[in-house]
This record gives structure tokens, C-alpha cells and sequence, in this order.
């Protein structure tokens, strides 16, 4: 018997993926299968999820859920990761972003929708269902917030609970009204249980009532403990700090691989770069440019909110355009409605300079990461930052802000002359549209220096953000979430050394 895992989320690839934590959830399953862990992926069971998903069979009713359900047992197509799909009709109605509507307003039954995803895990956990019970219940983000307190609540013994934030701005906070139809006993219903601000907070309940909780990145374990990047929970995160891990994100090395992709135009690597000329003259006419060897292309690539400070961009982009005549921006992205109307009206009015995708598909992802020379990356905060990663591997400079997981992935190239041995982007302090205009500058005044340029490139080519070690550290948690009867079936020994490298604890 193999140990068993059961990761919870609301979206993995290539079922349903609005950001990074799709790309997470498959590889995290797909890397602890490899290493003989048992993972499986419950998630709620869009249209599209139910569409892509391979070898659906009825896994078992589950009528006293929020407005009924079913799941649905498959696999991920083309690949070995069991995926669980819970079908219910407010799910099916999801046929675009699942969060929100055409809109940008938040549905307004996503609490009962992924409250209903969470008694699904406790039904599964409790075997209620055909599926095999498992040792330990991954929550990823507040979608999964309440798993550790149903499960709490319903006094299922043997499952351990780890609660992973990806993101603590997004915290699932709802009327506390929805808490009785939910499942959620009074006695939970306290500022010691889920209450939040008179809220019932999803975050919360994970935060308060999952054994462990991880996040993504070591510097940002640390930020949120602080009550500028806290969002209010750094008072809890604080007193749980001992039960605090930081265990970065991994990058699937064969999706996003260069020598590989057979999403790029031409192949390329380290030692022969010629094939990113050849993807830089596609990305240039996919995004309706002028075919330009010589002009250095900057490339936004992330969702337009104000996290990602697209106000910022949107003020320092012209300016950039003005400095440097011969400069190129392509924009790939969704977001708030407002943001994208700003990029737009930007490529209007610097035409046949920046081009501009209001959207998101892999093809142009891939095409943007091969073919552009810089990837601008502005955030107010960071948990991990997977988008200047993987625009690294495939030696497109990262511009990014020096917060959170960017700080321990990115070594800044420094202000000026030759770069740092280690050098692999270009970091910058503060939100003002003159912070990234000078970090641009820099990474321009770098750009036009073809040996210190392509010695940065190697480095960041070069550098390793495989799942390895984050997998091992992972299954080091699981294993010390588990009972002491399955403990033994997570093979990798719980080595003290390598749990203080994953746990965030007072000196």
C-alpha cells in the first residue's frame, strides 16, 4: 500500500488554469507520484474540467451537500495524475472564469459552491464514497479553507491536514450567515474559530484548524508574519508560526523547457541561442510588430490587477517608449476591466510599438517566454512568482520587484557596470512608475552590452527551480502530519535537518 495524498484546489492544468497555482497543483501531484506517493486532485467540476478530463467514472453521490453533488473519478489527459471532479449545478454554470462574472464581480455563491467542495474532501476522508480514504488532505488557499475545520468538526481521526497559502490577499470572507447551511458548528462560529471581522473567514478556518500550514516561498513566510504583507492574519500566522513552513514552488522543467517546447517556433539553449532570434521574429508578428531583430522586446505577462501593479506599468510604459525609440512591448493578460482597456489604449496609441492579448493560452505564453528579451514582472507582494521563472529558463531577463518569493529566486544584476557573478535579473524597491523606469533603464543599458547580456542569459538559464528538493520537504510534512500507522508508507525518513530547512520558527 502506498501512502496517499489528497491535494485540494480549485484549479489545476490543463483542466482549468487562471494563474500560477494551476500549473502548482498538477506538477506538485505529478513530481510526489513520481516519488511513489499516492496524489490525487479533487477539484470542482467545471465544464470545461469535465470536458478535458479522461476516464470519468461515478465515484458516488453525495445528496447533503449544498445544493447536491456527485463525483467523478478520472485522469489528467495524457498524463498519470488521478484527478476527482465534484459536479454540482451551481459547478456547472462556471463556463469562464471561475470566480467571477464577464462582469469582474465575484459570484455570489462561491461560498456555498466551495464550501460544498470541502465536505466533499470530509466525504471522501470518512469514506462515504468509492474512493480510497486518504493519509493526509493537502488544502491549497482559501477554496479549501474548510476542510481542516469540517474535518475538525466531524471528528474524523487519521488524516492529517496541511493548509498551504499561496496567496494570503484572497481570503474567502463571507456573511456569517452562510455558516449554519455550511456545516460550520457554533462553537466555530468565535474569533477563536473562523470568524473574521464578523465574517466566516475560509482562510481563517484553515489557518486556525489545519495541523500545518506552508507557503510558497521562504521570504514571504516571513512577510506575512508582519502586518504590512499580513492582511490581518498576521496576529494568527504569528502565534502559529511554529507550525509555519516555507516550502518554495517548483517549475515543471519539461513544459517549460526550451531544448523541448514544442510550442516554440524554433528549439534553443544555452550553448546555442540562435533558435530565440527565430522565436523573437514570431512573437513579434503574433503580437503584430515589425520584425525587428535589433529592438529590444519587453514582455508583460501576468494578470492586470493592482497587485501586479498594472497602474504602475501603465504610467512607466510611455515613458519607456519615449527613452528608447526602438523598444518593443507585447502584453499578454487578463484582469480588473479597467487595466485592460488602459493596455489597450496604449497599443493604440503607440501603434506597430506595443501589441497587446487580452486573454491567456499556453501557445502565446510559450511564444512570449522564448521570444521576448525582458519580462517586466511589477508586484506589491509576491508569494512565490512563477512567471519570471520560467521566462529565466528560457533567457528572457527578469525586471521584477524585490518582494516576497522574488527575493530567493532572482539574483539582481546591481545598478550599474558589470554585473554580479550570480547575476540572473534586475530587482527594484517601490511601487512608483520611476522605480521601474530606472530598473528598465538598467536592464536596457545591460541589453546593449552583448557579453555581460548573454552571461546573465546563462545564469538564468542555468539556475534550478525543479520540484526536487520542495517534493522531498513536502513528503518530510506529510509524513509527520500522518498517523502512526501509515507514517512508515511515506518512505522519505523525516531527517531533523530537513524539516528546520522547511519550517519558519523563532530563533
Amino acid at each position: 500500500m502506498n501512502a496517499r495524498v489528497l491535494i485540494v484546489a480549485s484549479e489545476a492544468v490543463p483542466l482549468v488554469k487562471t494563474g500560477g497555482l494551476a500549473d502548482v497543483i498538477t506538477s506538485l501531484a505529478r513530481s510526489l507520484r513520481k516519488r511513489g506517493i499516492d496524489a490525487s486532485i479533487l477539484m470542482p467540476g467545471y465544464p470545461t474540467a469535465l470536458a478535458r478530463a479522461t476516464g470519468l467514472q461515478d465515484a458516488g453521490m453525495l445528496p447533503d451537500l449544498p445544493g447536491g453533488g456527485r463525483l467523478l473519478a478520472g485522469s489528467m489527459p495524457g498524463q498519470d495524475v488521478p484527478v476527482i471532479l465534484l459536479r454540482t449545478p451551481a459547478f456547472d454554470t462556471r463556463h469562464g472564469n471561475p470566480y467571477v462574472d464577464d462582469a469582474g464581480t465575484e459570484f455570489a455563491d462561491n461560498a456555498l459552491c466551495f464550501g460544498a467542495l470541502a465536505h466533499a474532501a470530509v466525504a471522501i476522508c470518512a469514506g462515504r464514497t468509492t474512493l480510497a480514504r486518504p493519509h493526509v488532505v493537502h488544502a491549497n488557499d482559501w477554496h479549501a479553507g474548510l476542510v481542516p475545520a469540517l474535518l475538525r468538526a466531524a471528528g474524523i481521526q487519521g488524516t492529517g491536514t496541511l493548509l498551504t497559502i499561496h496567496n494570503l490577499a484572497f481570503q474567502g470572507n463571507y456573511p456569517m450567515a452562510h455558516a449554519a447551511l455550511l456545516g460550520i458548528p457554533p462553537e466555530m462560529r468565535t474569533a477563536e474559530g473562523c470568524e473574521y471581522w464578523g465574517q466566516l473567514s475560509f482562510l481563517k478556518a484553515g489557518i486556525r484548524y489545519a495541523d500545518c500550514i506552508s507557503t510558497v516561498s521562504h521570504s514571504y513566510a516571513g512577510e506575512i508574519l508582519t502586518p504590512r504583507f499580513g492582511h490581518g492574519m498576521d496576529g494568527l500566522l504569528s502565534a502559529r508560526r511554529k507550525d509555519l513552513h516555507a516550502i518554495r514552488n517548483g517549475v515543471d522543467t519539461s513544459t517549460w523547457d526550451p531544448a523541448t517546447d514544442p510550442l516554440i517556433a524554433r528549439q534553443f539553449g544555452p550553448l546555442d541561442m540562435r533558435g530565440k532570434s527565430v522565436c523573437k521574429r514570431e512573437l513579434q508578428t503574433l503580437f503584430g510588430l515589425p520584425a525587428d531583430p535589433f529592438a529590444p522586446v519587453l514582455a508583460l505577462g501576468s494578470r492586470m490587477t493592482h497587485q501586479k501593479m498594472a497602474d504602475v506599468a501603465l504610467v512607466a510604459l510611455p515613458e519607456v517608449l519615449q527613452r528608447f525609440p526602438r523598444a518593443q512591448v507585447v502584453i499578454l493578460g487578463r484582469g480588473d476591466h479597467g487595466y485592460e482597456a488602459g493596455f489597450a489604449a496604449l497599443a493604440k496609441h503607440f501603434s506597430g510599438r506595443v501589441g497587446v492579448h487580452i486573454g491567456y493560452d499556453e501557445q502565446r505564453a510559450h511564444a512570449l517566454h522564448a521570444g521576448a528579451d525582458m519580462l517586466l514582472h511589477g508586484s506589491r507582494f509576491e508569494p512565490f512568482g512563477l512567471t519570471p521563472l520560467y521566462s529565466m529558463r528560457y533567457g528572457t531577463i527578469p525586471i521584477a520587484s524585490r518582494v516576497g518569493g522574488i527575493i530567493d529566486t532572482i539574483v539582481d544584476a546591481g545598478l550599474s557596470g558589470t554585473p554580479c557573478k550570480e547575476a540572473s535579473g534586475i530587482l527594484f524597491d517601490g511601487d512608483a512608475p520611476s522605480n521601474m523606469t530606472a530598473a528598465v533603464s538598467r536592464a536596457f543599458d545591460l541589453y546593449v552590452n552583448p557579453s555581460r547580456w548573454h552571461a546573465v542569459q546563462c545564469n538564468a538559464m542555468a539556475a534550478d527551480f525543479s520540484w526536487e528538493q520542495p517534493v522531498q520537504e513536502y513528503i518530510a510534512v506529510y509524513r509527520a502530519l500522518a498517523s502512526d500507522d501509515a507514517r512508515a508508507l511515506f518512505d522519505l525518513p523525516l531527517i531533523s535537518s530537513d524539516v528546520q530547512a522547511v519550517q519558519y520558527m523563532t530563533a
